[in-house]
């Protein structure tokens, strides 16, 4: 059996940084991701002596929570970020963070290797709703039923062809 064989259905690693990116504070594999959504409200302008249509210029953006259903992680640390910006009133505790998309899984030599398909960058992320899972003797690792976050911006990174990261442990 491969080692870290028990993260192969989960197509979707979740790091969390603090804001300025220099260290890793949050780590999960999901197995569904939804929420990856930004609507522009154009600002209209009506042109004097213009009757026949308007012009449309670019309003704010907003963007849906992102959705991470059914994931693992190996400690606590979604639950503590969540604890944290929660119940001890750290509101503006704010991460950045990244959704790697994984392609399709190879083993070689014992470990599973994936390529990073796609990487999505979110800044000013904010946790609003932890749902824990039920709850089994026979799980290893701490389960995340679905967690929502709320954020200020989505970017859309294709790594280069030869990038790939490996699945090891979150």
């Amino acid at each position: 059996m491969a080692e870290n064989s028990e993260f192969v259905a989960f197509r979707f690693k979740v790091n969390l940084y603090n804001s300025d990116q220099s260290s890793l504070l949050c780590s999960g594999y999901f197995s569904e991701v939804t929420g990856f959504e930004a609507t522009m409200e154009p600002k209209v302008i009506a042109e004097g002596g213009h009757n026949w249509g308007e012009h449309h210029r670019s309003g704010p953006t907003k963007f849906a929570p992102i959705i991470l259903k059914r994931g693992v992680t190996d400690i606590n640390d979604l639950w503590s970020w969540f604890d944290i910006t929660t119940s001890q009133a750290n509101y503006g505790y704010r991460l950045s963070g990244e959704i790697i998309v994984f392609g399709n899984p190879s083993v070689s030599g014992g470990n599973v290797t994936d390529n990073a398909v796609l990487v999505w960058k979110l800044s000013g992320v904010l946790p609003t709703k932890f749902k824990g899972p039920d709850l089994s003797g026979t799980a290893s690792q701490v389960a995340i039923e679905e967690l929502h976050l709320v954020h200020r911006g989505l970017e859309l990174q294709r790594p280069a062809p030869a990038s790939t990261q490996g699945r090891g442990a979150a």
